[in-house]
């Protein structure tokens, strides 16, 4: 379980973590939780809380045409292109 674990480094450095367990530590349950999108972006299940409560389940294109609140979310941390990855 990484709690929000990667929120203190910039995007390269968490993009590099996120490699580094894909290749170092395959196969196992992994439950990450993160404010940054691209944190999670390539996760097999993204769930997404509002006020303690879940509002949506589903893979990164999934949540963008149907969860309104990740979408926001999406957008706001990629305006601009600064931040897409």
């Amino acid at each position: 379980i990484l709690d929000d674990s990667t929120s203190a480094v910039d995007t390269k450095t968490d993009r590099s973590i996120r490699q580094a367990l894909q290749t170092d530590i395959p196969n196992t349950t992994k439950i990450i939780i993160a404010q940054r999108v691209a944190s999670v972006q390539d996760a097999d299940k993204i769930v997404v809380l509002d006020d303690g409560k879940i509002n949506a389940v589903g893979k990164h294109a999934e949540l963008l045409k149907t969860c309104d609140i990740y979408k926001e979310v999406y957008e706001s941390q990629n305006k601009g292109g600064l931040l897409h990855e």
